[in-house]
C-alpha cells in the first residue's frame, strides 16, 4: 500500500515538473508564493485568535458583554475564511512545487490533519455561535445558556491550540 502511494506521488511529481521548475528557478515566484501563504496565515490566524481572546474575555463578563461578542464575532468569519482560502491556494502551490518531498513527509500529513481539525473546529464554533444567537432571540434578548457558552469557550481554546500547532508543524516542515 505504501509503495503504491509513493509511486503515485512520484508520478504526480512528473506531471508537476513544469511548475516545480518555474518555482525552483524563480526567486520572485517562490518568494511571492511563500509571502502570500504567510500573509494568509497572519490574517486568518490573527483574526481568529483575536476573536478567541474576545470570547474568553466576554465569558468572564456580563450578559451584555456576551451579547456584544455574538454581534462582533460574526463579522470575523469572513476575513478568516478569506485568509483560509489564500492559505489553501498558496499551500497547494507550495506543496506541488515539491510534491515528492511533501507528499511523503509525515510532518506534512500531520499539518494537513491539523488543518482539517481546525476547519471542523471552526464549523463547531460557528454552529455554537448560531445556537447562542437563536437562543438569545427566542428568550427575548437574554443571553444565557451556560452549556453553549462553555462549548464556545472550548472551541475557542481548541482554535488557539490548533493555530499554534499548525505554525509549529509548518516550521518543522520547512526546516526538515
Amino acid at each position: 500500500m505504501l509503495i503504491s502511494y509513493t509511486a503515485e506521488v512520484h508520478a504526480l511529481a512528473g506531471v508537476l515538473k513544469p511548475w516545480q521548475s518555474i518555482f525552483s528557478n524563480s526567486k520572485v515566484i517562490s518568494d511571492a508564493v511563500t509571502f502570500i501563504h504567510l500573509a494568509g496565515l497572519l490574517f486568518a490566524g490573527g483574526f481568529a485568535i483575536a476573536a478567541d481572546r474576545s470570547t474568553f474575555r466576554a465569558l468572564r463578563g456580563t450578559s451584555q458583554d456576551r451579547a456584544t461578542l455574538l454581534r462582533e464575532v460574526g463579522d470575523v468569519h469572513r476575513p478568516v475564511l478569506i485568509g483560509l482560502t489564500v492559505l489553501f491556494g498558496s499551500g497547494v502551490l507550495l506543496a506541488t512545487a515539491d510534491v515528492a518531498t511533501f507528499g511523503t513527509s509525515p510532518v506534512f500529513l500531520v499539518k494537513m490533519t491539523l488543518v482539517a481539525l481546525l476547519l471542523l473546529n471552526g464549523l463547531a464554533l460557528q454552529r455554537t455561535e448560531n445556537a447562542l444567537r437563536e437562543r438569545t432571540v427566542s428568550v427575548s434578548g437574554a443571553v444565557e445558556a451556560e452549556p453553549l457558552w462553555q462549548r464556545l469557550r472550548r472551541t475557542a481554546m481548541v482554535s488557539v491550540a490548533l493555530w499554534t500547532s499548525i505554525v509549529l508543524a509548518g516550521t518543522i516542515l520547512v526546516n526538515s
